[in-house]
C-alpha cells in the first residue's frame, strides 16, 4: 500500500462522518483508502484494505470533520422514528369481517403498556442502527456491526434518544418483604435481573446470516454446512403430522397436566411481536421476505395449499434494548419469577376502589355467584367478532387467556383464589390496609402456585431426571442468573404437541355435554363460559386434542401450523437458537445416532431445529419430554427456584409453620373452593381410575388440613 504512512492518521469515526454526509461530500478515494484508522476498542492502529473505500471528497483528508456530531447521530433517531410509528397502529386493522390468521396472531402477540414502550423503543434503537448500516454499506466490504465503528460516547447519545435509558435506568431498592410486580429488586445485588421488559438469557451464541440481526435462509440460494435449510413447512408435513386416527391419549396424565403447563408458560415467558413492519402493519399474502418478517414460504407439492404465493404468517418477536454490539436479543414482558401474576395486567387487575386488597371482577355476569374475569375495552376485538350478537368482548388477562376457554378458566380460578384468600385474610386481620391485604394474599397464592408446580407437575413431566436436575432447594443465590433463556421458551411449548381436536365439555355427572367443540372453533369463545355453564364444564374434562394444523383457522385459507411456527421461531426469528446437535452437547448428550428421517430433509444434523429435534426423542423414563428437553427445561427451573430471593422456602419468607402448613395445599382444594364441583380427581394431573374425591371432605385425606398461621400481635390461622 504505497502511501499508506504519508497519510495522516485518522480515527475511524471520522471516516463515519465522510460517509453520512456523503451526499453532501466527495472525498479522495487515494487519500481514504490509504488512510491509518484507529478502531475504537481495538487495541491499536488498524487498516482499511484498499478498495474497501469506493468515494471522494474534492478537498484534503485534514478537512473532513474529525468527529461524527450529535445533529447527525439524532437526525437518523428521527428518520426511524417517522419510518417507524404508522405501524404502531394494528388494532385498527383488526375489522368486523376480516380476522385473518396474520391479524389474530397479531392482536394475540401485541405489547401493551410498558411493555409496548419497551418494544418501541427497542425498534427505535435496532432501527436507527440499521439506518447507519446501510449508510455505511457502499463503502464498507463485506458484513460489519455498525456498533463497533461507533465510540461509546456516540452509542450512548443514540440510546438516549431512542429512550433506552429509561428501560436501563438505575433502580433504586427499597426495603420490602415483598416482590415488585415488575421483578424488580428480586435480586438487590443487580436489581433488574429477571425483571419484565428484559432481554431474554442466551446459554449459547446466537447463529445470525450477517452475525447481527439478518436470519438464517434469509439469502435464497445461500447454503449451511453445505445444505440449503428447509422450508419450516415441509419439515413439519414430514416430520409432525400424522393422521388423526393415529391419534392416542397419555394413559398415566390428565389434561389438567398439559394445561398446567401452558398456564405456567404464561407466567414466566411472553416475547410480544414486533408491530413495526415498514409501511404496513399486516404481512401481505405474497410471501416476500420483509423486515423484520420473515415469512415461512410454502413447499412443492403441499397437499393442501395449492396457492404458492401463500405463506404462514409470522411476525418475529421483539427485540429488548441492549447496550454494546448490535446483536438482537428477544424480550421477555414477563417476570423470570414463579409469582402468577403478569406486571402490565397486575396493575390493571388490582381493583384499587375497593380499598380491599381484591382483584377486579365482572359486574355484567357471574357464575352462578362466583366472580368472572372483567371483560376489557368494548372495541373491535376477536372475541366480539366470535360470540356475535352476543358481543361478549375478550377478559381483560389479554389475550392470553381469551383464546382458550380452558386458560381462561384457569385464570379465573386463580382470580377467586386470590379474592378468597384476601376474604380470610381480612376477617383475621381488620386492621390491614389494601396493600398489605393484596401483599399477603399474592404471596401465598404465588407459593401455592409454586408447590403445585415442582411437587405435582415437573416430577411427571422430567420423570426419573427430576431429581436430577432439580435437586433438593438450598436456599437463594444471589449468583444464579434466574433470567428465562430463549431455548427454553421455545422448548417449553412441547405441550403443543399433545392436544387432541376437540374441546370436551362435562355435566355435573361427568357426562359429555354434546355436541363437543371443534377445537378450531373455541378460539376467542368467551362467549361459551359465559353462556353455557361456566368454568366447570371445562375444569371437569380439560380433554382436548388438534393443535397441529387448526390454530386461528380462518375457514377456506391456511390454519396455522403451529410445528412449522416454532421452527421458524428457533431459525429465523430474534433467537435465533442453536441447532439440535449443539444443545445435546451444552446438556452432555451423546450424538443422536437415528435420525435419517430429519438428514433426508435437513441433509446435515448441525442444521436440525431444536424443537423439532428434541420432540421426536423417546420420552425419559417416567416422563413426558426427551433427554434435551429435559436438561434445558430442568435447567431452567432449578434456575428460577435458586435464583428467586422469596421463594416459599427460604428463610424469612415464611415461617416453619407456614412452609408446613403450605405444604399440603392441592389443585384439587382449589377447585373444589373456587367452583360448584363437588368431585375432583385425586391427583389431579395423573389419569385416574379410582373413585374421585370429594369436595365435602375438610381435606384432602393425604395431606391433612390445609392451613396457614399468618402472626400478627399474636398470630392468628386461616383455613386454605
Amino acid at each position: 500500500m504505497e502511501g499508506f504512512s504519508s497519510c495522516p492518521g485518522q480515527t475511524l469515526k471520522l471516516l463515519i462522518g465522510i460517509y453520512l454526509y456523503a451526499d453532501l461530500w466527495r472525498v479522495s478515494s487515494t487519500c481514504l483508502q490509504h488512510c491509518c484508522v484507529q478502531f475504537p476498542g481495538g487495541g491499536g492502529t488498524g487498516m482499511l484494505p484498499a478498495g474497501t473505500l469506493t468515494s471522494a471528497l474534492p478537498f484534503p483528508c485534514s478537512d473532513v470533520p474529525l468527529e461524527l456530531s450529535d445533529t447527525s447521530l439524532l437526525s437518523s433517531v428521527a428518520e426511524t422514528r417517522q419510518l417507524m410509528d404508522a405501524a404502531y397502529n394494528i388494532k385498527k386493522n383488526l375489522q368486523n369481517n376480516a380476522l385473518t390468521p396474520a391479524e389474530l396472531l397479531s392482536y394475540f402477540k401485541q405489547p401493551v403498556g410498558g411493555t409496548r414502550e419497551a418494544v418501541q423503543a427497542a425498534d427505535y434503537l435496532q432501527t436507527t442502527l440499521s439506518l447507519l448500516k446501510e449508510k455505511l454499506r457502499w463503502a464498507v466490504r463485506g458484513d460489519f456491526n455498525v456498533t463497533d465503528l461507533l465510540t461509546p460516547a456516540q452509542v450512548e447519545v443514540i440510546f438516549k434518544a431512542t429512550v433506552c435509558d429509561q428501560q436501563d435506568k438505575k433502580i433504586n431498592c427499597a426495603s420490602s418483604g415483598y416482590r415488585t410486580i415488575t421483578g424488580e429488586c428480586n435480586n438487590r445485588r443487580n436489581p433488574s435481573l429477571g425483571a419484565s421488559n428484559r432481554a431474554l438469557a442466551r446459554w449459547l451464541p446466537a447463529e445470525y446470516e450477517d452475525g447481527v440481526s439478518v436470519p438464517r435462509g434469509w439469502t435464497e440460494g445461500r447454503c449451511f454446512s453445505g445444505f440449503l435449510l428447509p422450508l419450516v413447512r415441509q419439515a413439519s408435513n414430514k416430520i409432525v403430522r400424522f393422521p388423526l386416527e393415529q391419534l392416542w391419549m397419555d394413559q398415566q396424565r390428565s389434561l389438567m397436566f398439559m394445561w398446567w403447563g401452558q398456564s405456567i408458560d404464561h407466567d414466566l415467558d411472553f416475547s410480544p411481536e414486533s408491530p413495526s413492519v415498514a409501511g404496513q402493519t399486516v404481512t401481505p399474502a405474497v410471501c416476500a421476505p420483509s423486515p423484520p418478517c420473515p415469512q415461512p414460504r410454502i413447499p412443492p407439492n403441499e397437499p393442501r395449499i395449492t396457492n404458492r404465493r401463500d405463506c404462514l404468517p409470522f411476525f418475529r418477536s421483539a427485540a429488548a434494548c441492549q447496550r454494546g454490539r448490535a446483536v438482537q436479543e428477544q424480550i421477555n414482558a414477563l417476570t423470570s419469577f414463579l409469582d402468577g401474576r403478569e406486571a402490565a395486567m397486575a396493575q390493571r387487575l388490582w381493583d384499587r376502589n375497593s380499598q380491599k386488597g381484591l382483584l377486579a371482577v365482572n359486574h355484567n355476569f357471574t357464575d352462578r355467584g362466583r366472580e368472572y374475569m372483567p371483560f376489557g375495552p368494548m372495541r373491535k376485538e376477536p372475541c366480539l367478532k366470535a360470540s356475535g350478537a352476543a358481543r361478549i368482548p375478550c377478559f381483560l388477562a389479554r389475550g392470553r387467556s381469551s383464546p382458550s376457554p380452558r386458560l381462561a378458566c384457569m385464570h379465573t380460578l386463580f382470580l377467586q383464589e386470590h379474592n378468597c384468600l384476601v376474604g380470610k385474610l381480612r376477617s383475621l386481620n381488620p386492621h390491614w390496609n389494601d396493600e398489605r391485604l393484596y401483599q399477603e394474599a399474592q404471596k401465598v397464592l404465588g407459593a401455592m402456585i409454586q408447590i403445585i408446580t415442582y411437587r405435582d407437575y415437573l416430577s411427571l413431566l422430567l420423570g426419573c431426571r427430576f431429581h436430577r436436575l432439580i435437586p433438593r432447594c438450598r436456599g437463594y443465590n444471589e449468583s444464579m442468573d434466574s433470567r428465562i433463556s430463549n431455548v427454553f421458551a421455545l422448548a417449553f411449548r412441547s405441550a403443543h404437541a399433545s392436544v387432541p381436536p376437540t374441546v370436551g365439555h362435562l355435566d355435573e355427572y361427568y357426562r359429555p355435554i354434546t355436541p363437543e367443540i371443534q377445537l378450531r372453533t373455541s378460539f376467542f369463545a368467551v362467549w361459551r363460559i359465559i353462556q353455557e355453564g361456566g368454568i366447570d364444564p371445562y375444569l371437569r374434562s380439560l380433554m382436548a386434542d388438534q393443535l397441529w394444523d387448526r390454530l386461528f383457522e380462518e375457514v377456506e385459507r391456511i390454519g396455522f401450523d403451529l410445528a412449522a411456527l416454532n421452527m421458524q421461531r428457533g431459525c429465523s426469528d430474534i433467537q435465533l437458537l442453536a441447532g439440535y446437535n449443539s444443545w445435546r452437547k451444552f446438556c452432555g448428550l451423546s450424538q443422536p445416532s437415528g435420525a435419517r428421517k430429519f438428514l433426508k430433509i435437513y441433509g446435515t444434523p448441525k442444521s436440525i431445529d431444536i424443537w423439532i429435534g428434541a420432540l421426536a426423542e423417546p420420552f425419559v423414563k417416567g416422563g413426558r419430554v426427551g433427554p434435551p428437553m429435559a436438561c434445558l427445561i430442568g435447567t431452567q427451573f432449578r434456575n428460577i427456584r435458586d435464583g428467586d430471593r422469596f421463594w416459599w422456602q427460604n428463610p424469612g419468607v415464611f415461617t416453619p409453620c407456614q412452609c408446613c402448613s403450605l405444604a399440603k395445599i392441592s389443585l384439587s382444594r382449589i377447585i373444589c373452593d373456587n367452583t360448584h364441583i363437588t368431585k375432583v380427581s385425586r391427583n389431579i394431573f395423573q389419569a385416574n381410575r379410582l373413585p374421585p374425591w370429594l369436595c365435602e371432605l375438610q381435606s384432602d385425606p393425604k395431606a391433612g388440613p390445609q392451613t396457614v398461621e399468618v402472626k400478627e400481635h399474636g398470630g392468628a390461622r386461616y383455613d386454605l
